[in-house]
């Protein structure tokens, strides 16, 4: 075989191997679902979950609004410190300040969230009865105990 002819066989080999892997990613069935979350739906109605009552529930919309769109502009931050974050990672030559800076944006951003969430969920709680506020937390644990990370996805067999 000459240079031309080789370069080209193993180029065909490569296309091959690659679609094959591309196939069986894309055929391989996904693993089962948990039994905790096939009971919860990922989008559920959390006040007919919790059974809220009439009051409960004008209290409880009263808190939503503020509190999704804070949480929405501060993902919106964290999106963007990390595609920099990335950007900065991945650059030609990676600047180690700026990654650094990055970085702390991104914890001080999640620092904020977490206190906000903190705070929303103490004024639910102040709204809901013994209950009610047990099968939300069993609900929210449950929930956090199956999460993963989108970090831990990419990396996964």
């Amino acid at each position: 075989m000459n240079r031309t002819t080789w370069t080209r066989f193993l180029l065909a080999a490569s296309l091959a191997l690659n679609l094959g892997i591309v196939v069986a990613i894309a055929i391989r069935p996904s693993p089962p679902r948990s039994v905790a979350i096939a009971v919860q739906p990922r989008h559920l109605n959390l006040q007919d979950y919790l059974e809220l009552s009439v009051e409960q529930r004008t209290k409880w919309q009263q808190l939503e609004p503020a509190f999704l769109h804070e949480l929405a502009v501060n993902w919106q931050g964290i999106r963007q410190h990390r595609e920099a974050l990335v950007q900065q990672i991945f650059a030609t030559t990676p600047n180690r300040t700026a990654i650094d800076a990055e970085q702390a944006a991104i914890a001080a951003l999640q620092g904020a969230q977490q206190q906000r969430v903190i705070a929303q969920l103490l004024a639910e709680r102040n709204l809901l009865d013994e209950q009610q506020r047990k099968r939300l937390m069993d609900l929210l644990l449950s929930r956090y105990s199956q999460e993963t990370t989108e970090e831990e996805l990419l990396h996964r067999d």
